[in-house]
C-alpha cells in the first residue's frame, strides 16, 4: 500500500510540475518583454510598434501588456495574441456608446489607442477634438454649424465636440498656451520644447507660476500677459469635460444658448492652466476663482458674451451711455428754460 501510495503521489507531483512548468513560460511575459520587440518597427512593423515612453503615461502601463494580450509560451515563432476586449473593463462606456448615433460606423479603437489613451484631465482640449475630426472634417463641421450657430468657428474652437454632443459633465475653463500672434482662429498648443525655451530652463510651468506654489493668481495671469518676454504666447481657453460620457448624441438642452452664456454660471468661476510635460501628457495648475471672469487682469484673450463680467468694464459702459445722454437731455433741459424767451 505504501508503495503504491508513493507511487501516485510521485505521479501526482510529477504531472503538477509538468503543468507548472508548461505555465510558466506565459506566466514569466511582461511588458518589457513585449516592448523589446514591439518597440522596434524593424522587427514588427509599423501598425504593430508601440512608443514605451508614450504607453508608460497610460493607465493600462499600470495593469501591463499581459493584461489586455493573452500571449503564449510561442508567440515569437508565430502563434497569435488573444486580445481582450475594451468592454471587459470598460463596460459603463461600451454599454453608452452601443446606446449612441457613432455604435454602428466605428469601433473604440478608431478613436482611442489603448497604447496612448489617458484620462480626460491629460487630453487637450484640441486634441479630443482632434479624434473627432478624424471622421468629421472641421471645415464641413464649421459650415453645417454656422446655418444655425452664430460665429460657428470661434464655438468650434472654444469647445470640445464632445462638450455638446454627450452627456459629459462638470464642465470647467481649461487653458492652453499657444505660440501664435493672433489669440483667435485655428490654433495648436505651444509644444513642450517651445515653452522650455521660453521658461529658459526654470520649468515650463514657471512662465506663469511665478512663485511656484503650485496655484496661478489673478495677478500672475496680468503679469504674463503683459510680460514683453511672452509678448508671442497666449492663453486660449476651451470649455473642457471633467466628466466625460461616451452616449453621443445630439442634446436638445445644447440648443439653448444660457447653457454656456448665462450670467456668471458656475462652470466659469473653476479654470485651470494646463502646462506639456516632457513625456507628451499635461499638467495642470488651478487656477484663482475669478479669473475668466475678469477680462482685464485675467484672461484678455478670452471673452464670452453674457458669462464676462468686470467691475471697470462696467463703470466704463456706464459712463458711456452716461455720456450719450447728456448732450440730448441737456439739449432738451436749456430747451425748456428757454421757452418763455423763444416765444418772443
Amino acid at each position: 500500500m505504501k508503495t503504491k501510495s508513493t507511487i501516485f503521489l510521485l505521479l501526482l507531483a510529477a504531472l503538477g510540475a509538468a503543468v507548472l512548468l508548461g505555465a510558466l513560460p506565459a506566466l514569466a511575459w511582461q511588458s518589457a518583454d513585449c516592448q523589446g520587440c514591439h518597440s522596434e518597427s524593424e522587427m514588427v512593423g509599423a501598425e504593430l510598434t508601440i512608443n514605451p515612453e508614450v504607453f508608460a503615461t497610460t493607465l493600462h502601463a499600470e495593469m501591463g501588456c499581459p493584461s489586455c494580450h493573452m500571449a503564449s509560451d510561442t508567440h515569437p515563432d508565430g502563434e497569435p495574441v488573444e486580445v481582450i476586449g475594451c468592454a471587459d473593463c470598460h463596460s459603463d462606456a461600451a454599454e453608452q456608446y452601443a446606446a449612441g448615433i457613432h455604435a454602428d460606423f466605428a469601433a473604440c479603437s478608431d478613436c482611442h489607442d489603448p497604447h496612448s489613451a489617458r484620462g480626460a484631465a491629460a487630453v487637450s482640449g484640441y486634441a479630443m477634438n482632434q479624434m473627432c475630426a478624424g471622421c468629421h472634417a472641421p471645415g464641413s463641421m464649421a459650415e453645417s454649424h454656422a446655418r444655425w450657430l452664430p460665429q460657428a468657428g470661434v464655438h468650434l474652437e472654444a469647445v470640445p465636440c464632445i462638450s455638446c454632443h454627450t452627456g459629459s459633465e462638470e464642465v470647467v475653463i481649461t487653458w492652453y498656451v499657444t505660440d501664435r500672434e493672433k489669440p483667435y482662429g485655428d490654433f495648436t498648443p505651444a509644444s513642450y520644447e517651445t515653452l522650455a525655451a521660453a521658461a529658459k530652463g526654470s520649468g515650463v510651468p514657471r512662465i506663469i507660476d511665478a512663485d511656484g506654489n503650485g496655484r496661478i493668481s489673478i495677478a500672475e495671469l496680468g503679469t504674463f500677459n503683459t510680460a514683453r518676454e511672452y509678448r508671442d504666447l497666449h492663453l486660449v481657453g476651451m470649455m473642457t469635460p471633467e466628466k466625460v460620457s461616451h452616449d453621443f448624441a445630439i442634446l436638445d438642452n445644447r440648443w439653448d444658448c444660457t447653457y454656456c452664456h448665462a450670467s456668471g454660471p458656475d462652470a466659469l468661476q473653476t479654470s485651470f492652466v494646463a502646462f506639456p510635460e516632457a513625456d507628451g501628457t499635461l499638467r495642470r495648475f488651478e487656477v484663482e476663482k475669478g479669473a475668466v471672469l475678469d477680462a482685464l487682469n485675467g484672461t484678455p484673450d478670452f471673452y464670452m458674451m453674457g458669462a464676462t463680467r468686470n467691475p471697470v468694464m462696467n463703470w466704463l459702459g456706464g459712463a458711456i451711455l452716461a455720456g450719450g445722454l447728456v448732450m440730448p437731455l441737456g439739449h432738451g433741459f436749456f430747451r425748456l428754460l428757454t421757452m418763455k424767451n423763444r416765444k418772443h
